[in-house]
């Protein structure tokens, strides 16, 4: 079996077992709407223009994706570890990338499926309108810049133990969601806060989905930045992944 068809094994069965507790699924879909209802649907000055609604609602968006990709990934992996279950799916073949990507390749797309109610009240409650175009550039690429946080997502749940990745994750979202420009605009920000926002993946994912909903491009710097984290990342969750089967199941 090749390491795409194992992913796509591994992507399914993640899917069906988030599907068993309903909850978590209206949860995951909900809270990116809500929190866009309580932080951004009160400003009116934000969602009354144009540009600011359309910047506000892609915001939101990356939001989503990290915020799905931190929790789902992150927690669930550490109580995976901590299960019977754990011990005998590493003893089977096959490489242990295969069941990273497969993990987050279902937790991206429990995140898709949160925009959707998400771009319905931006579109209904706010002036936000990006042009057909640039609104499917905007969703494409929010999907490929949530890879360094389904990453962080790995390295926690690889790391810590149950209830330490609630912790780790908690503040890694609250970090990531108010460096990265999510919560308030970074032209709000003192001008060292926006340097060391600019080092964040979460606030280049912003600039580029942001740059592409608004048909404005995304900024060298965010380009380069993002594709540095994803291989970092990448390369320290497989190589943590590995350590932690090394310890633990041999």
């Amino acid at each position: 079996m090749s390491a795409l068809t194992l992913a796509a094994v591994h992507t399914k069965y993640s899917l069906l077992e988030t599907a068993r507790v309903p909850i978590a699924v209206i949860g995951s879909l909900a809270f990116p709407s809500l929190a866009f209802c309580l932080f951004v649907l009160p400003q009116r000055m934000v969602v009354d223009n144009p540009e600011f609604a359309t910047a506000a609602v892609a915001s939101m968006v990356v939001f989503a994706f990290m915020s799905a990709s931190l929790f789902s990934i992150g927690i669930d992996l550490a109580e995976q570890r901590a299960k019977p279950w754990a011990p005998y799916l590493r003893t089977l073949p096959g490489a242990p990338s295969a069941r990273i990507a497969g993990l987050m390749a279902s937790t991206l797309i429990v995140a898709a499926a949160a925009m959707v109610p998400l771009l319905v009240i931006g579109a209904l409650f706010t002036a936000a309108a990006p042009q057909p175009a640039d609104l499917l550039a905007a969703i494409g690429l929010v999907i490929v810049t949530a890879v360094p946080s389904a990453l962080i997502g790995v390295i926690i749940g690889t790391t810590c133990g149950p209830k330490a990745a609630i912790a780790v994750t908690q503040v890694a979202m609250f970090v990531l969601a108010f460096g990265g420009g999510l919560f308030l605009p970074p032209v709000m920000f003192p001008d060292w806060l926006d340097v060391v926002s600019k080092l964040l993946p979460v606030r280049q994912a912003r600039e580029i989905v942001v740059g592409a909903a608004l048909g404005t491009g995304a900024p060298l710097w965010a380009l380069l930045g993002i594709l540095v984290w994803t291989v970092v990342l990448g390369v320290l969750a497989v190589w943590l992944y590995r350590r932690d089967e090394g310890r633990r199941y041999r």
